[in-house]
């Protein structure tokens, strides 16, 4: 995004100086015109701090652009996946920390490239403490399939990302991978939740939006057994979801919805064998870690 900014002067020092009461003309050679009193000492203070001035004038007047460019693509990202790093590290430390967050970044570039695969361009992933990560579709799916697919991108690269976390365990035999591939087998079994916003509510809406009321339902007993204010918020959207899907008229939900049977039969088949892969492995994981 280009933004019009006043351009920098670097004129320094001022147009004029004072000389013993009166004022004349400056220029880099000296005064213009010879003056009737002694001449004031300008170089002491002038080239002592002139050039460091000048210099400290430059660097702060950079620091506008350095974070104007913080805030754009991928040093978004960079900067988000710190603070995320720096929040989770107060609870589970800084190496457990940045393995998390690297599977969060995983699952979310497999939304991006199979969006992109799919001709929707999408977003770099921003990241949000405590909550996860998000990324942002620049166009609309054409219908539910091409949703469904860059919903299934996600925890698909994410459970693939565990499976190698367990693969460096058991070459290592360091306990530390089999705790991060247990976390990213939940991450994205949680993700897999038939309720919208979460992938598997965008999966299942393929096979009928009908379902998201299933996954509601879940929702609701999840939510008494944990308390969890993420679920509380996931309720929150999902029911508005419900809302928005069912307020359309019959022909918008009809056409959006409009999927020839075999590709709802792919990816029903598709959600239910990604369920059970991160299901077995999250209790897989309980082996090696039991004597932790």
């Amino acid at each position: 995004m280009q933004e019009n900014r006043p351009e920098y002067s670097s004129e320094f020092p001022p147009a004029s100086l004072e000389l013993e009461g009166e004022t004349r003309p400056y220029s880099p050679d000296g005064p213009t015109s010879p003056p009737t009193a002694p001449q004031p000492r300008v170089g002491g203070g002038l080239r002592r701090f002139g050039y460091l001035g000048l210099l400290l004038v430059f660097v702060f007047s950079k620091l506008k652009y350095l974070g104007l460019l913080l805030q754009v693509g991928k040093f978004k990202t960079f900067i988000s996946m710190l603070v995320s790093i720096w929040a989770y590290a107060m609870f589970w430390g800084w190496s457990f920390a940045a393995g998390f967050v690297a599977l969060i970044f995983i699952h979310e570039m497999g939304h991006v490239l199979a969006l992109r695969l799919m001709g929707v361009p999408a977003s770099a992933p921003m990241f949000i403490p405590f909550v996860g990560a998000h990324i942002v579709m620049k166009q609309m799916p054409k219908n539910a399939y091409v949703e469904a697919v860059g919903a299934y991108g996600g925890p698909l690269l994410g459970t693939l990302g565990a499976i190698g976390c367990v693969g460096i365990g058991s070459v290592t035999g360091n306990l530390f991978w089999y705790a991060l591939a247990s976390s990213g087998f939940l991450l994205n079994l949680f993700n897999l939740l038939p309720i919208s916003p979460l992938d598997g509510g965008r999966i299942i809406g393929v096979i009928s939006p009908k379902l998201w009321v299933l996954g509601l339902a879940g929702a609701v007993g999840l939510f008494y057994l944990t308390w969890s204010p993420i679920i509380a918020l996931i309720l929150i959207l999902g029911s508005y979801q419900v809302y928005t899907a069912f307020k359309q008229s019959n022909a918008e939900r009809a056409r959006y919805y409009a999927v020839p049977l075999g590709k709802r039969i792919a990816m029903g088949a598709a959600f239910l064998l990604l369920l059970a892969a991160t299901s077995i492995g999250m209790l897989l994981m309980q082996i090696p870690l039991q004597g932790l």
